[in-house]
């Protein structure tokens, strides 16, 4: 696969090719495939130009196969179909020019197995808070919990990822690195939804520790008990989401305990 990676090249099919092509790289790779018959390459324009020079490549994204005699054929070019490049259909072009079948193993989608564990755990929660008080559906503590919870995922991003159809996390092409963040501003993984729901939660959770501590009949001790574990998780999360936000946007010029 001839590719270009590189944000400023402006590639829109490279992104999504270059995924799928790992996704048929990693297949062929699991256990008992791996012959050595095929070999799987990517380069990468701005690492190796010279390799397009000699290839005459002037569109992106390529996939070539060079078999093993040297005879180059327009046959062993790929032909995209549409503007999709699924790895299903590459393994189709790879049997028929290798006679290797590759049987394509889709990731594992945490996203969606996240989303089924969190569900799972508010409605257990609420099973059991409402056998602990059935008065509880009246109750104004569980309009102010939902309408917390509610906030806290709107203003995460999470309608935003799922409108924009974003992926859960990235995987680097060219070293296989997972990333659950991403580093442009106007662009938050579904991963990154999670986080930051993470770090308003916390901080929501410290503030209301501060005002039970205030307004509280408890002993002085649990008082300042309650006092110090909202200022701690203030203090930390909400550092952790202005360092999150200047790693996004890195002229951010305000930050609170570090970086």
């Amino acid at each position: 696969m001839l590719t270009a990676l590189h944000e400023f090249n402006s590639c829109v099919m490279c992104k999504g090719a270059a995924e799928e092509f790992q996704i048929l790289a990693n297949s062929y790779q699991g256990p008992g495939a791996f012959t050595t018959k095929v070999f799987f390459a990517m380069v990468d324009y701005d690492e190796s130009p010279e390799v397009f020079e000699a290839l005459q490549v002037t569109s992106v994204p390529s996939f070539f196969h060079f078999s093993a005699q040297w005879k180059f054929t327009t046959d062993d070019i790929y032909n995209l179909r549409g503007s999709d490049i699924v790895a299903d259909q590459m393994a189709e072009w790879v049997a028929e020019r290798t006679h290797v079948s590759v049987r394509i193993r889709q990731p594992t989608n945490y996203h969606g197995l996240l989303k089924l564990g969190i569900l799972l755990a508010l409605t257990g929660g609420l099973g059991y808070f409402l056998k602990w008080n059935r008065k509880s559906i009246s109750c104004r503590i569980l309009c102010e919990v939902l309408t917390l919870c509610f906030v806290i995922v709107m203003t995460s991003g999470q309608m935003w990822t799922y409108i924009r159809g974003e992926p859960y996390v990235q995987r680097d092409p060219r070293t296989g690195h997972k990333h659950y963040i991403s580093k442009f501003s106007q662009a938050q993984f579904a991963a990154e939804t999670f986080i930051i729901s993470l770090f308003n939660m916390c901080v929501t959770l410290g503030v209301v520790l501060l005002d039970k501590a205030a307004t509280s009949t408890m002993n002085i001790i649990k008082r300042k008990m309650m006092c110090l574990a909202g200022m701690c998780l203030v203090a930390i999360f909400f550092s952790w989401l202005l360092s999150l936000f200047r790693f996004k946007v890195t002229d951010y010029p305000y930050r609170f305990l570090w970086d």
